[in-house]
């Protein structure tokens, strides 16, 4: 016989999720967000397709780097300086300022004299062909 219970909660959600926001720390209005970099990758038969977000960024700020199978994107937001006259000043500032970085590994090695790389609207395409595998040989057992 076991000696664990299954127990109704009393006071519902809505009290333990009250509980968890007391618990949980506060965020100030100086931390800025994380960016992530969000993607998506296809496989073709002779290729791989990325599509990465890259909101606010320009693409001479964005360098892709192949390796074999390894692929790494780097991409860095610089802080353009705000000059302001007659006694403006910046109420809230919460673009975002940084860099950002990706690395991930596909199941073949990429051919990079043949990869492309686009970047339009906030969205960077990278289309990476598959290197070409050796032939197979069968030996002559002699």
């Amino acid at each position: 016989m076991s000696n664990l219970r299954v127990t109704a909660p009393t006071f519902g959600d809505s009290m333990e999720s009250a509980f968890r926001r007391f618990l949980t720390p506060a965020a100030f209005d100086v931390d800025t967000p994380e960016m992530q970099m969000r993607m998506d990758v296809a496989e073709k038969e002779n290729a791989y397709e990325i599509k990465a977000d890259l909101p606010g960024f320009k693409k001479e700020d964005i360098n892709i780097r192949i390796d074999g199978n390894i692929v790494q994107i780097d991409a860095e937001m610089k802080l353009d300086k705000e000059t302001r006259g007659n006694g403006d000043k910046v109420l809230r500032s919460e673009r975002y300022r940084g860099s950002i970085s990706r690395s991930f590994s596909l199941a073949q090695d990429v051919d990079e004299a043949k990869s492309q790389a686009r970047y339009a609207d906030g969205v960077l395409t990278l289309e990476l062909p598959k290197k070409a595998s050796g032939s197979a040989k069968k030996l002559q057992i002699q």
